[in-house]
């Protein structure tokens, strides 16, 4: 499969950079999946400029419910007249970020479509594809979701987040969007769906959001490093500045990909 990033914080080449994500996925047998939609039409944009065509894409994921993620939507259902968008129904709920000025609405809205499909915790797809969402807390979440707030005004659950899951030949790859739930118990439930298959991880991790001092991110580095095989590469929330950290402590297992960007597995 190749995986080209179409939004995200950093950028290269001719694209656009902005605080959002978006991952173009084509598999070999030449289904096209996306994940995720950035804020706007920004993702769109440089999927042009990077000579791909949204229209073909076959099926549409979005992690969460904030606007950095699924903010693009309309945009895509303009673009893609076939593919069904699959999202948990809690993610177009009211989310919204404290602020030093106060609260900011970081949600998205629903569109009048039939091509939404809400997911349970545990979905099989076409394609080889699994999502999966509410893994368990074992491990500690990101101390930025402190100034995240769900529908009832009150701490976000993160229920509305979902993860994905494609297998393709030997290799078995996870995307998260900002694992908001906490990277190490998004991985540890991906392998025990797959029987410890994952090969790769793409995921934001949040560290770079509200951090409060780097023993969180020792602690996702070494749980990280401690499941052999793996290959990991982050984006988006995990900030420059936080990659930067895991990337003294994990070296060569883990890269960054920025917007214009492609992975080849």
């Amino acid at each position: 499969m190749i995986i080209t990033s179409l939004a995200d914080n950093e950028c290269c080449q001719e694209c656009c950079p902005e605080h959002g994500l978006s991952l173009h996925v084509r598999l070999d047998c030449g289904t096209e999946i996306l994940f995720d939609m950035g804020q706007g039409r920004l993702f769109a944009d440089n999927a042009e400029r990077l000579g791909i065509d949204l229209s073909r894409v076959d099926m549409a994921v979005i992690s969460h419910g904030h606007y950095d993620h699924g903010g693009g939507l309309e945009t895509f259902l303009e673009l893609n007249d076939k593919a069904e968008v699959y999202v948990r129904e809690a993610a177009f709920g009211r989310h919204s970020s404290i602020k030093e000025y106060g609260l900011k609405d970081i949600g998205i809205i629903l569109p009048d479509t039939e091509r939404m499909v809400f997911c349970k915790d545990l979905e099989q797809l076409p394609f080889g594809t699994v999502l999966f969402s509410n893994p368990e807390r074992v491990f500690p979440e990101p101390d930025g979701n402190r100034l995240l707030l769900g529908p009832d005004g009150k701490a976000d659950d993160f229920s509305h987040e979902q993860n994905m899951i494609i297998r393709e030949g030997s290799n078995a790859v996870l995307f998260g969007g900002c694992a908001h739930r906490g990277i190490v118990n998004i991985v540890s439930k991906a392998q025990q769906i797959t029987g410890n298959a994952i090969t790769h991880v793409l995921s934001g991790t949040h560290i770079g959001k509200g951090s409060l001092d780097d023993s969180y991110t020792d602690l996702v580095a070494e749980k990280l490093l401690a499941l052999d095989g793996i290959r990991y590469y982050t984006m988006h929330c995990t900030g420059a500045d936080g990659f930067r950290k895991l990337k003294d402590r994990m070296s060569d297992r883990i890269s960054y990909l920025r917007c214009g960007e492609s992975l080849k597995i």
